[in-house]
């Protein structure tokens, strides 16, 4: 209860304070791109319940029949506009909608759609016993996943190999935080900088892998259907 408390003043205070900010994003938007202003998306959140996640739109308003589900750095579908949004952080704001309904937390394990989640029962089975949030250790660290996808022949497996294995990984070692945590992680993900021994940047090859390295798939051409296919073929 006190949580969700901090959240809801929390998510209140940054909508009002981030009003003038929200607005002038949301004229840019408008006015470089045909569409509408916010982009989304059902994801799965506590106890499985099913919610809309609200964006800034940051690609063409078609997208979604242009290419896959995961976005990479390099993605052709990204406006101009909505590559600064997205490497600023700036599309996540309208996220304090979903804070300030209850839908999700500040901090908490990032939602995802239900394709993903699927693929790791086990893991959410746990996961969605807390609210998703805005940000997350595992977000701060995986702060050049865009960089990451970029660099694969295909995104939607490096995304399903590498990067949500690990970031499950830390999610489930980082499930509940005490308050004084969780503003340290809000300030990491404003700041990246800020503690970077504490939440170092994930890579292909960096050294924060080496903990997480038992729970990385290898990529491979055939993408098997679930997280059974994928403990046979380690």
């Amino acid at each position: 209860m006190r949580k969700r408390t901090m959240d809801f003043l929390g998510a209140g205070i940054g909508l009002i304070i981030s009003a003038p900010l929200f607005l002038l994003i949301a004229l840019a938007i408008k006015l470089t791109s045909p569409g509408p202003v916010f982009f989304r998306q059902d994801r799965v959140g506590l106890d499985g319940h099913i919610f809309r996640i609200y964006k800034f739109r940051s690609m063409r308003a078609d997208s979604h029949l242009r290419g896959a589900s995961v976005t990479a750095g390099d993605d052709h579908r990204i406006t101009p506009l909505g590559a600064f949004l997205r490497r600023h952080k700036l599309d996540e704001i309208p996220q304090l909608i979903n804070v300030f309904a209850g839908d999700m937390s500040m901090v908490g394990p990032r939602p995802e759609v239900k394709e993903f989640v699927d693929h790791f029962p086990e893991e959410y089975a746990r996961i969605l016993t807390v609210r998703p949030g805005i940000t997350h250790q595992g977000t701060v660290m995986f702060r050049n996943e865009e960089e990451i996808l970029a660099g694969a022949a295909d995104p939607r497996e490096r995304y399903l190999r590498f990067v949500m294995p690990l970031k499950l990984k830390i999610y489930l070692d980082n499930l509940e935080q005490p308050l004084r945590e969780e503003l340290k992680i809000i300030l990491a993900t404003i700041m990246p900088g800020l503690w970077p021994r504490t939440y170092p940047a994930i890579e292909m090859d960096s050294p924060a892998v080496a903990q997480y390295q038992e729970f990385v798939q290898p990529e491979t051409r055939a993408m098997p259907a679930g997280r059974k296919a994928m403990k046979e073929m380690a």
